[in-house]
């Protein structure tokens, strides 16, 4: 795995420029605690970097050695905290028995107004979470004790499990350089990402909760606006095409068996705010297909895909229907458990790459 990098921009120490280095407490979390290395890190430094693994889209070339894994870990040990055009790194423990569990790296520079920040964790200790937590309280640390007003990190294209944690902690995706980043001889293109106070701000204070009420409505010159802006992540996009695509093709349908796909589709409101995008696609004696489901990022994990589900087997129904279909990609992100999980059956079939799953209402 290529290390995460993360660009901060802002001041340190208060506001004031240039007050490196930087005495950096250990920071506790829910599961975690993230503190300064030790010597005693560089067993499993040295072993969690050589995990083939662990060491995939990484910036270090293997084997690494221990001597290397030592040498690194005494250098910052000397440290007491961030410094100046150095790599600084805090180790990932559990907090009751400090056991090693990942570790994040940490790099200032301008005067403490920009950083980058990587993190690896075991193998075994993937599908936790841990990542997640771990760079959610580092950037919150940033952001809050250091002033940090942005912070930015790139990731190769490939490396969804990276652009997941990052979008779980808030980060935008901002564009795609390439061919851009070297590791030894080999290069790769990378993606970009952001996030600003503000949008963390607005991260944090996102609605949480199941909304008191789901409704689909239509579109409307009224609301329009709202649905163009609904955005999925940025790792989404394999699985949920954008808006400008889904209503592209409400316009212009495609055609399917030699029938044109005629679409039926609504904005999905919760609580009186535009969350998602809805859209059936009916075809001539065939079920009904669920061709967009769309639940904007920064309302995903409310429970309102299931009830705007719910919602769109009653319209179903209204037509006459007792089942309908959908299909979806699988791989790492996928939204086929969601869609299992809220009673969708496979089929069997595989249509266009895409596993085939029917609704019985």
């Amino acid at each position: 795995m290529k290390p995460l990098r993360v660009v901060t921009t802002g001041l340190l120490c208060g506001g004031r420029p240039g007050n490196l280095p930087v005495v950096f407490e250990p920071i506790h979390t829910e599961r975690l605690l993230l503190r300064p290395m030790r010597p005693e890190d560089a067993v499993a430094l040295h072993e969690r970097r050589n995990h083939p693994e662990v060491s995939h889209y990484q910036s270090w070339e293997l084997p690494f050695p221990l001597e290397k894994a030592q040498q690194m870990v005494a250098d910052i040990a000397a440290m007491e905290g961030p410094v100046e055009g150095e790599w600084w790194m805090l180790s990932v423990v559990d907090p009751e028995t400090d056991e090693a569990l990942g570790d994040l790296a940490l790099f200032m520079s301008n005067e403490g107004r920009t950083a980058e920040v990587g993190y690896t964790f075991d193998f075994e200790r993937w599908g936790n979470g841990y990542a997640a937590e771990a760079v959610e309280a580092l950037v919150a640390q940033l952001f809050v004790t250091f002033g940090v007003t942005r912070v930015s990190a790139t990731l190769h294209p490939d490396n969804r499990p990276s652009a997941m944690v990052l979008e779980r902690t808030g980060f935008i995706f901002e564009g795609h350089t390439r061919l851009s980043y070297w590791v030894g001889d080999d290069n790769s293109d990378d993606l970009i990402y952001g996030l600003t106070r503000e949008d963390w701000e607005g991260w944090r204070g996102r609605p949480r909760k199941l909304p008191a009420e789901v409704r689909l409505v239509e579109l409307t010159t009224g609301n329009r606006q709202d649905v163009l802006d609904l955005r999925t992540h940025h790792s989404q996009l394999s699985f949920v095409a954008p808006m400008s695509k889904s209503l592209s093709e409400a316009l212009i349908p495609p055609v399917e068996d030699g029938s044109i796909l005629v679409p039926w589709f609504r904005a999905i409101e919760a609580d009186g705010v535009i969350v998602g995008f809805v859209m059936l696609g009916l075809p001539d004696h065939a079920e009904p297909f669920l061709w967009r489901l769309l639940i904007d990022r920064i309302h995903q994990r409310r429970g309102i895909a299931g009830a705007a589900l719910a919602l769109v087997g009653d319209e179903v129904k209204a037509m006459g229907n007792k089942t309908y279909l959908t299909s979806w990609i699988e791989g790492r992100g996928s939204p086929g458990p969601f869609y299992i999980g809220v009673g969708f059956e496979p089929t069997g079939e595989v249509v266009h790459g895409e596993t085939v799953a029917r609704m019985t209402l």
